[in-house]
């Protein structure tokens, strides 16, 4: 008798993965690979669709034949801001151009000379100025650089959407994709912006379909249920939104530190764009309020620049202990003594000013002033809403000194540490699956750890 699954291709930037997860939503098998990147025609580095294409038909073809598992469905997570350009034979047009490709200033003046001022545009779309990072500044930047192949465009699918295509064939719009800092969306009007209109790119996007959408498929013979995918980063919160009754914040950490609110109500304010907020969209449309820090890459810095100072070994920081004594010694006299390198905060120094003969006290110092900037993100994600409850996953949950003093700080309010590494993953298939999740769902599967404040002395 063959094991019922889910199958979810999971694509991130660097790992490409492959899930089957059974009725009860336990992986029964994975699959990894990477592809090195190519180079677009500005020799800009970006990824190697056709690789990433051959592979995922050649995954799903071999699972399809398994004599362990029975394929039900099929659902997608990726990686957002990156679009696939399809022209009327449903082949690409471009390569999947890098988010990080820089644009030049004169997209920049053109457009918000036309559709400015900035700060509003941003206010109303929840987008702050990120380049091609807002996927509704590449399709124009697309249309005024390269006008030719702007015309030839049938349909632009984000990433996730376009693999559901490639199974499929059915092209959709979906909410998650679109609301994630495109620019393209303006969550006054719960439409697409009006510039969308004036420059004729809304007759460059398919029908809007929810996440929750699917469709019977006869692939090579077989019936199977298909999902029109997800942005990984709502994909991951899913689960949470699913099996957690009561408001709650998720702080998914890794090179970025994201706060993530899916229970803002109105409005980001001029004071939020400033914060670095912006909004993300729940898989029925509504705003999900996201403020960002660059902790993870800066941490990975300051801590390489700490042990060449001190002359410890790169991986010294992973032995530090969290330390209530070394905690006060700090607290007693405290000021900031790190310069940041990729971020910037109104309390830093002009230069990093290492006062300690201690590498273990220096360290829980630079992770102080972290927690400090997180926390601010934290408030300033949480805005008016009622939250009580702060969940928090990804590679910094590990960390003992940043969870205790994030604990500390965070006082009045709980603090529960997950291990979510099938994260988003695990969103892409319960979202096309009819299954109402338990509220003890997030304690059997994602290692629920609850930490309380240390007292003071």
């Amino acid at each position: 008798m063959k094991i019922k699954v889910t199958a979810v291709f999971d694509i991130g930037r660097t790992n490409k993965k492959f899930f089957l997860f059974d009725e009860n939503f336990q992986e029964v098998h994975r699959e990894y690979n990477r592809f090195d990147e190519i180079e677009d025609e500005d020799g800009y580095p970006t990824e190697n669709l056709a690789a990433l294409e051959k592979w995922v038909k050649e995954v799903f073809d071999k699972m399809l034949d398994s004599e362990t598992y029975e394929i039900e469905a099929l659902n997608f997570s990726c990686y957002g801001a990156s679009w696939v350009h399809i022209d009327e034979n449903g082949k690409p047009l471009t390569p999947l151009y890098n988010y990080m490709k820089p644009l030049k200033d004169d997209i920049f003046n053109s457009f918000y000379g036309a559709y400015g001022p900035e700060n509003e545009l941003s206010r109303v779309t929840g987008s702050p100025k990120l380049g091609m990072l807002n996927t509704g500044m590449h399709l124009y930047w697309l249309k005024n650089t390269q006008p030719e192949t702007f015309k030839k465009i049938k349909y632009s699918l984000h990433l996730p959407q376009y693999l559901s295509y490639l199974f499929t064939g059915i092209p959709v719009s979906e909410y998650t994709s679109i609301g994630c800092h495109t620019m393209l969306w303006d969550f006054e009007k719960k439409d697409y912006h009006s510039w969308v209109y004036q420059e004729g790119i809304d007759k460059k996007l398919p029908p809007i379909d929810s996440s929750r959408k699917t469709a019977l498929i006869n692939y090579k013979g077989k019936t199977i249920k298909m999902g029109v995918g997800i942005h990984d980063s709502s994909s991951a919160l899913l689960p949470y939104i699913r099996s957690v009754n009561k408001p709650f914040l998720l702080i998914s950490t890794g090179t970025w530190s994201i706060s993530i609110n899916p229970f803002n109500e109105g409005m980001l304010t001029a004071e939020d764009i400033e914060n670095d907020s912006l909004f993300n969209m729940r898989i029925d449309g509504s705003p999900v309020k996201v403020s960002r820090l660059f902790l993870g890459n800066e941490y990975k810095l300051q801590v390489k620049a700490l042990s060449d100072h001190f002359n410890v070994s790169p991986d010294a920081h992973k032995k530090v202990k969290f330390n209530q004594d070394t905690f006060f010694e700090i607290n007693k006299d405290f000021t900031h003594m790190f310069k940041w390198s990729t971020m910037s905060s109104e309390d830093m120094p002009n230069e990093t000013t290492i006062s300690y003969d201690k590498f273990e006290h220096a360290y829980h110092q630079l992770m102080l002033e972290l927690v400090l900037l997180q926390e601010k993100s934290i408030r300033a994600a949480i805005g008016n809403s009622a939250i009580n409850q702060l969940y928090v996953d990804g590679g910094f949950s590990d960390n003992e000194i940043y969870i205790q003093l994030l604990s500390q700080y965070m006082g009045n309010m709980k603090l529960s540490t997950t291990d979510s590494s099938l994260g988003s993953a695990l969103g892409a298939a319960i979202v096309i699956s009819d299954v109402v999740l338990e509220a003890t769902f997030l304690d059997k599967n994602y290692a629920v750890k609850n930490h309380r404040p240390f007292i003071l002395k």
